[in-house]
């Protein structure tokens, strides 16, 4: 008996480093990616314009992934993504094609109501008691409603030219706009859970939800938080999506979700709560970001980047499961001896 626990003891040290060294394998895994691709590609994707093409359509895996970690971290998960992405990025672009009403304006209202969503999907699971995974699964087909109302089967894109020129920008010629958006929303969101109390709560909460509140941390005002957050984070991709495509219709989000649980759950964030992992999951997006590249430079079938992603995902979170059940043992073994 003593000699299994010497074992587990052992392996659960050797993943303990592995963990630790997580963001080197991702950092790696990405560069390797990135070099097959341009070799495949005999040198194009070093072009400047296809540089400037991955960074463009990298802004939204981001801010979605994040919007998803901030859910996570807290026990917690948000379907929606998509759905209230979509909703969001419908309503902007018709209220400036249909309604005339003034860009900035109607960036504003979708992000209000991304953020509302999001804040509603918080009070509604404080209020029932209902597991998020319900709720936000209903505000999904609601908001899949909402978008298919506003944009029906037609594509909004005869809206403000200069918002497109600005969501096509790109600093220095290599550095889109949408992309500074993005890392810009990150660095903030890492500022948030590091220093900012709000933050520290919610992470405290999610590791251990009934010493959280016996601390005194309100259950209500993380919870409500977490999802008003991470709908804020939706309202921003939408905001992204509105400015850097050529146009809005009902496939707007239809992609979100897989993306949005790729990139933390890649990324090293936790199912059960309680961690964060903002650079991981920045890296993880640039992973999902580079097998969609793949496609398009070994032509492959569209249905096996969601089949790669998948199975990406479901890896990372069998390692996850085992690396919590060999800890468990760890301290169990420490325990009995």
């Amino acid at each position: 008996m003593s000699s299994e626990l010497a074992a587990g003891s052992a392996f659960g040290r050797v993943l303990r480093q592995a963990t630790r060294s997580s963001l080197a394998a991702l950092v790696l895994i990405c560069a390797a990616s990135y070099a097959v691709l341009v070799v495949a590609s005999h040198g194009g994707q070093l072009s400047a314009s296809s540089i400037r093409g991955f960074l463009t359509f990298l802004a939204v895996p981001i801010l979605i992934g994040l919007a998803q970690l901030v859910t996570l971290c807290v026990g917690q998960m948000n379907l929606a993504v998509g759905a209230m992405g979509g909703a969001s990025a419908a309503l902007m672009a018709v209220l400036m094609q249909n309604h005339h009403v003034p860009v900035l304006a109607a960036l504003l209202i979708g992000l209000v109501l991304a953020t509302v969503v999001g804040a509603a999907n918080g009070a509604i699971v404080v209020i029932t008691k209902i597991n998020g995974f319900i709720v936000t699964l209903a505000t999904m087909s609601i908001m899949l409603g909402v978008q298919y109302k506003l944009v029906q089967s037609f594509t909004i894109d005869r809206y403000s030219p200069a918002l497109k020129t600005l969501g096509n920008a790109a600093v220095a010629g290599l550095l889109p706009t949408v992309f500074l958006v993005a890392v810009l929303a990150a660095v903030a969101v890492a500022v948030f859970f590091r220093y900012l109390v709000p933050g520290r709560q919610m992470l405290a909460y999610g590791g251990n939800a009934s010493a959280a509140q016996l601390s005194g941390i309100s259950e209500a005002r993380v919870l409500i938080g977490a999802h008003t957050l991470s709908g804020a984070l939706i309202g921003i991709a939408s905001m992204v999506s509105v400015a850097s495509l050529s146009g809005i219709n009902r496939s707007i989000g239809g992609d979100w979700l897989l993306a949005s649980f790729a990139a933390p759950i890649i990324g090293g964030v936790a199912l059960t709560g309680g961690s964060v992992a903002v650079l991981g999951t920045v890296l993880a997006a640039v992973l999902v970001r580079l097998i969609d590249t793949a496609k398009a430079v070994f032509r492959l079938d569209p249905n096996w980047v969601p089949f790669i992603v998948g199975a990406v995902v479901l890896g990372a979170v069998l390692i996850s499961t085992l690396r919590a059940r060999i800890e468990v043992r760890r301290r169990m073994g420490a325990r009995q001896s």
